[in-house]
């Protein structure tokens, strides 16, 4: 490798790194549109990430952190948390208290 050489990729380099500042700016001003638009940034930026992931990432990632959640009692307060819950409770309050309840039938 030559010094010319050396210094022509040095030279792009320094240049991509220009364009990448650029392209970087360009993005922040399209966020602070966003943001002036009523849009949360924040909540953009995940689905921009979440659009980078093919299906079955995003489905893996969605399952794994709705167990989570469930398992942090994170999820009793949102409308599906609470139909199921009160599910729980109408079929827990069905059970016979006692073994004498219980059909002898069987």
């Amino acid at each position: 490798m030559t010094n010319n050489q050396l210094q022509t990729i040095v030279a792009r380099i320094e240049k991509l790194e220009e364009e990448k500042a650029a392209i970087a700016a360009d993005i922040k001003d399209v966020f602070s549109e966003a943001k002036s638009n009523g849009f949360d940034t924040k909540v953009l930026k995940k689905v921009l990430a979440l659009r980078k992931q093919d299906a079955t990432e995003r489905m893996t990632e969605q399952a794994i952190l709705a167990t989570y959640m469930e398992a942090l009692g994170m999820l009793a307060d949102t409308p599906l948390g609470k139909a199921a819950m009160k599910s729980v409770t109408v079929k827990a309050s069905s059970i016979p208290a006692k073994p004498a309840d219980y059909d002898d039938d069987f």
